[in-house]
């Protein structure tokens, strides 16, 4: 059983808008606090959005564009991505209970990755 799976990912037009979902099972999805990452080729994985017990927080370049959301009845986390730029394409993934140690993300899951590409 997969802990958290991905979904919604696909091609967008700048602009547009898409909604990433990620189900989470095998673990009490209440109890943590549950993150949104993405990494384009060649960069570093990078925080997009992080809900804790104080509500989402964004990183800077999706900041008024992007809005992350859970349903802990369903045990699923949304991503939904407005204003799309060519610079969001990535791949996108969700975590469990996500930190920082040093200059590296770790989680207690990771999903296994969506794609999003957003053309000009």
């Amino acid at each position: 059983q997969v802990p958290l799976v991905e979904s919604g990912g696909g091609l967008g037009q700048a602009g547009g808008s898409l909604r990433l979902s990620c189900a989470a099972s095998g673990f009490t999805f209440s109890n943590y606090a549950m993150g949104w990452f993405r990494q384009a080729p060649g960069k570093e994985r990078e925080v997009v959005s992080i809900m804790g017990s104080l509500g989402p927080i964004y990183g800077d370049s999706v900041k008024g564009r992007f809005t992350m959301s859970r349903d802990n009845a369903k045990s699923t986390v949304y991503l939904e991505m407005n204003n799309l730029k060519p610079e969001d394409t990535a791949v996108y993934f969700c975590a469990s209970n996500p930190s920082k140690i040093g200059s590296a993300w770790r989680a207690l899951y990771w999903g296994q990755g969506t794609q999003v590409t957003v053309s000009s």
